[in-house]
């Protein structure tokens, strides 16, 4: 099929009849020239990404679809967003795509492009026609822009028909899972290598994930700025300020953020956003920024809604913030990746004991057999990141969490105590309290490198960046 051969374009039972006379003269009278396309600077890296992973599965034929659009209310779909392996191996952000790699090395996106204005989609067609949904590229524009080769989407069932030993990069795609018989074996070791491709960033990939960081930390800076507005209006206020700057400068926001005044704070996950922001308690603000390129940022910060901590809160703030600065001192290469995990919880350990809270001695409770400590700090201080906020997730243990940093690998280190408001093995004054301080690091030959370094940690620096941005 060619990219003009007409389509049923999708509409709706109450969609108007379309007569022939209506139909005929909407296909005349279009300017439909070719866009103006420049090769994307990922298109080589791409290309090189795509041979290293060929070499990985010789001899096989290498499946990774994009996705499609997901329904949210029947006639309205979810914005789409590629499947990161396909993003990553193709540079492609456009629906329905499939990515194929052969033994060799070389590879085919078989996408849909634009249909011709001879054809009912472009006006008709609600999910993919130009009227409905904008204009897609041309098969022509995506090959120069992705040094690729570009096939229309519905000539790849032909093209896997031939006997090749294949794999294929499962849920992502029903249609494209439907094609080819599963292993589930084989297919899992591919989408465990493709997520270890990922574990290591080369030089444009700290750019990108830099300039999510930097977006993030202008969202915050919005935020601070609305404080008055944060008062009066609450949670919400907060998510609506941070997602503008998200579409502003990048894509969409990285994740849900979780804006979590008092003790939502202590529901790790608090992404109903909802409450209000009280003067006098903490508010938490875990949020990032994904650019155009799919890298995402992921930053915490926790703010007392006054501007100034109070003497517990300052107390509790600084042995959070002494925890995060033992992880990122034992993070460099050759360090474990818990490494900067268990030097943050022997600090917060620690914390807890002089706090009296702990059932049992510090060194008791560090053990792998005890970790009681776990009840107030809940987490893992660090995981990959990247084109996704958790990234590399189908990664082996022995390449991720019990491996060896590297240099050129990015994780945060976000360490955090929370005390519940029904905790009754806690005093009264530390009920409801959660505090987390996340940054996005890379590691590097001597260390790591805090890409958020932008955004003040100390107490004494957020108060001062408080006042300053409220005036």
């Amino acid at each position: 099929m060619t990219e003009d051969t007409p389509t049923a374009p999708k509409t709706e039972q109450h969609d108007p009849a379309v007569p022939e006379a209506y139909a005929a003269f909407m296909r005349t009278g279009w300017d439909d020239g070719p866009s103006d396309v420049s090769r994307h600077p990922v298109a080589d890296l791409a290309a090189a990404r795509r041979q290293r992973l060929a070499d990985a599965f010789p001899g096989e034929r290498l499946v990774l679809p994009g996705g499609g659009y997901q329904v949210r209310a029947f006639d309205t779909d979810y914005r789409f967003r590629a499947d990161t392996a396909h993003a990553y191996f193709s540079g492609n952000h456009t629906s329905d795509a499939t990515l194929v790699v052969e033994p060799d090395g070389s590879a085919v996106l078989y996408a849909r492009p634009r249909s011709g204005r001879d054809s009912d989609e472009f006006f008709r067609d609600r999910q993919y026609g130009a009227l409905w949904a904008g204009k897609r590229p041309s098969a022509e524009e995506l090959a120069t822009a992705l040094g690729v080769e570009v096939r229309h989407v519905d000539d790849l069932a032909s093209a896997l028909g031939n006997g090749t030993k294949t794999r294929v990069h499962r849920q992502v795609s029903a249609a494209v899972d439907g094609l080819v018989a599963a292993d589930e074996a084989r297919d899992t070791e591919l989408a465990r290598v493709l997520s270890e491709m990922r574990l290591v960033k080369d030089d444009w990939e700290v750019g990108e994930l830099q300039s999510a960081v930097d977006a993030t930390t202008l969202g915050f800076e919005d935020c601070v700025r609305e404080w008055d507005r944060v008062i009066e209006h609450g949670e919400r206020w907060l998510e609506g300020t941070f997602f503008r700057r998200a579409r502003t400068m990048g894509n969409d926001l990285g994740y849900d953020s979780i804006v979590a005044n008092g003790s939502h704070a202590t529901t790790l996950h608090w992404i109903e956003n909802s409450g209000a922001v009280v003067p006098g308690e903490l508010i938490l603000l875990d949020m990032g920024v994904e650019n155009a390129n799919l890298y995402t940022a992921d930053i915490t910060r926790t703010l007392p809604v006054n501007g100034r901590f109070t003497t517990l809160q300052r107390d509790l703030y600084t042995l959070v913030l002494q925890a995060q600065d033992a992880a990122l001192a034992a993070l460099r290469p050759g360090a474990k990746f818990l490494a900067g995990h268990d030097a943050a919880m022997v600090v917060l350990a620690h914390g807890l004991d002089d706090l009296g809270l702990l059932p049992v001695p510090v060194e008791e409770a560090l053990s792998p057999d005890s970790r009681v400590y776990a009840r107030w700090t809940l987490h893992g201080t660090s995981h990959m990141l990247g084109m996704d906020v958790h990234d590399c997730g189908h990664a082996a243990p022995e390449t991720y969490r019990d491996a060896d940093l590297v240099e050129g690998m990015v994780l945060t280190v976000e360490p955090g105590l929370y005390f519940q408001a029904d905790d009754l093995l806690v005093p009264d004054e530390l009920r409801g309290i959660g505090i987390r301080i996340e940054d996005d690091v890379v590691v590097t030959a001597d260390g790591v490198r805090n890409l958020s370094s932008a955004l003040p940690r100390t107490p004494e620096a957020i108060e001062e960046w408080m006042g300053d941005l409220r005036g």
